[in-house]
């Protein structure tokens, strides 16, 4: 508990110098090795946690946006513009929303995730695809597309997972570890696979349980 309490006791101060520079309504913890550029453009609120290795760069239209209690766990990056000429929309995070070690979010197009929401260790957000429909013309020069990701309330964003532009994720939904989720879930799915396949509806099954306690069990004696 001592070694906890200390180490949280670092972060606290490390969060006083950074704080003069994010627009904060609370304490905010945070780890060694943590980055930020253009602090000016993140605002955070009660309880933040950046741990040990994240990076944030908030150039972009809307900066990156954290609500209360939110964590973003140890070599974590968002990263809100990814070619200077081309500036990013942004990314705005929901109350009590956790994010694992290693997850890439790429706000270039926009991503918003709701509350309660459990993003696994090594998830990729992508909100932005290159064009490529012309073979006579390289890549990088055909420029890109934007639609933005929505990730709604409540969802579980399993180890792993890869969510690319235009998706959104209903409220409600477990996305499987290692899933490629290339279109949109409806709310209270499971989906899994690649691409993520939607497999069964979240209240269905909750309704199948409940219909089971309610059937009484008939013990037939010999």
């Amino acid at each position: 508990m001592f070694i906890v309490l200390l180490g949280r006791s670092r972060q606290v101060l490390r969060g006083l110098f950074v704080k003069i520079l994010v627009k904060s309504k609370g304490l905010m913890f945070i780890g060694t090795g943590v980055k930020i550029k253009h602090a000016h453009l993140i605002s955070a609120g009660k309880n933040l946690i950046l741990e040990d290795g994240v990076y944030l760069n908030a150039l972009s239209a809307n900066g990156i946006k954290l609500k209360d209690n939110v964590t973003i766990a140890r070599n974590s990056t968002i990263l809100c513009t990814g070619v200077i000429a081309h500036k990013g929309i942004g990314v705005s995070i929901g109350n009590n929303t956790g994010i694992n070690e290693n997850a890439f979010i790429g706000g270039q197009g926009g991503i918003e995730i709701g509350d309660n929401v459990i993003i696994g260790p090594g998830v990729k957000i992508f909100s932005e695809n290159h064009v490529f429909a012309d073979a006579d013309v390289i890549i990088k020069n055909q420029g890109v597309t934007r639609v933005g990701v929505v990730i709604k309330d409540n969802c579980w964003i399993g180890a792993g997972v890869t969510i690319i532009d235009g998706v959104t994720i209903g409220e409600g939904c477990v996305i499987a570890a290692g899933s490629v989720v290339t279109r949109s879930v409806p709310p209270n799915s499971i989906a899994r696979g690649v691409p993520a396949k939607v497999l069964k509806s979240r209240c269905f099954a909750t309704e199948a349980n409940l219909i089971k306690q309610e059937i009484p069990t008939i013990k037939i004696s010999a």
